[in-house]
């Protein structure tokens, strides 16, 4: 079954949203079958088959996630990302600010769902394969 480290090595080679399709590719290769980032720290819950689950360690402080859920503004906010505009910290403050909670990326269904803090789906989008 996959570890983090292998997924975290995955991921150090994507330098912009261009190289996203060939991670997903690569990690579904070893299995993951879904993962659950959480804006708040950055830790990320992955998922596998026969109920394989690992989880990553927090990647920084903890944000403070808006009550309030602004989607233009996010969705706004994360075609600037997707296009190389932000980081990836950036874009998790992005997402605190404009009332993201978490996001999970189901790599069977290649969707990528953004939440809000009450659960509610915010955007769906199709993974670029």
């Amino acid at each position: 079954m996959f570890t983090v480290a292998a997924i975290e090595q995955a991921h150090d080679k994507v330098k912009s949203g261009a190289d996203f399709p060939k991670y997903i590719q690569e990690i579904k290769a070893m299995g993951v079958l879904s993962f659950e980032t959480w804006v708040k720290d950055s830790h990320t819950e992955y998922f596998g088959a026969n109920a394989f689950q690992t989880s990553s360690a927090p990647q920084y402080e903890n944000l403070s996630i808006s009550k309030t859920t602004d989607k233009d503004k996010f969705i706004s906010q994360l075609k600037i990302h997707q296009q190389g505009g932000t980081d990836y910290y950036t874009f998790c403050k992005d997402c605190a600010e404009t009332g993201i909670e978490k996001w999970i990326m189901d790599l069977e269904k290649m969707t990528c769902t953004y939440f809000d803090q009450t659960g509610h789906e915010i955007l769906v989008e199709k993974i670029p394969a």
